[in-house]
């Protein structure tokens, strides 16, 4: 049987940002990443994910394909709008392909850039 890959979740900087104004914390971030890992989500297509955030006053976009990178894209709060527009989709679908093409390296320097920040490794919260 072969070896699992390690499953890392990350915050695109942006939504980091968003985050901390709405008071979404990295811990909860992980826990509803371990619910979309396990179908607890909308899935749009493509490795788009819609996900409840905030006691379902925020909606959020998690990008994944290939189930080894999943990338908190897009914040919205439920009250400001109802979703995503369908160029949106698209957009999204596009960026999940190109994430699932990242090599270990390119994660690497996503992250010392600042354009992604690590939330969870595998089961573990990162501090």
């Amino acid at each position: 049987m072969p070896a699992k890959l390690p499953q890392r979740a990350f915050k695109a900087a942006k939504f980091s940002k968003d985050a901390k104004k709405a008071n979404i914390s990295d811990a909860e971030l992980c826990e509803a990443i371990r619910q979309v890992m396990a179908g607890q989500a909308d899935e749009l297509g493509g490795g788009v994910f819609k996900k409840r955030l905030n006691n379902n006053m925020h909606r959020s976009i998690v990008l994944a394909k290939g189930g080894r990178y999943w990338v908190y894209e897009y914040l919205f709060a439920k009250n400001v709008r109802e979703n995503i527009e369908d160029d949106e989709l698209i957009a999204f679908r596009l960026l999940a392909k190109s994430y699932a093409g990242l090599t270990e390296l390119q994660v690497e320097h996503l992250v010392s850039d600042q354009h992604f920040v690590e939330i969870c490794h595998d089961d573990k919260a990162q501090v």
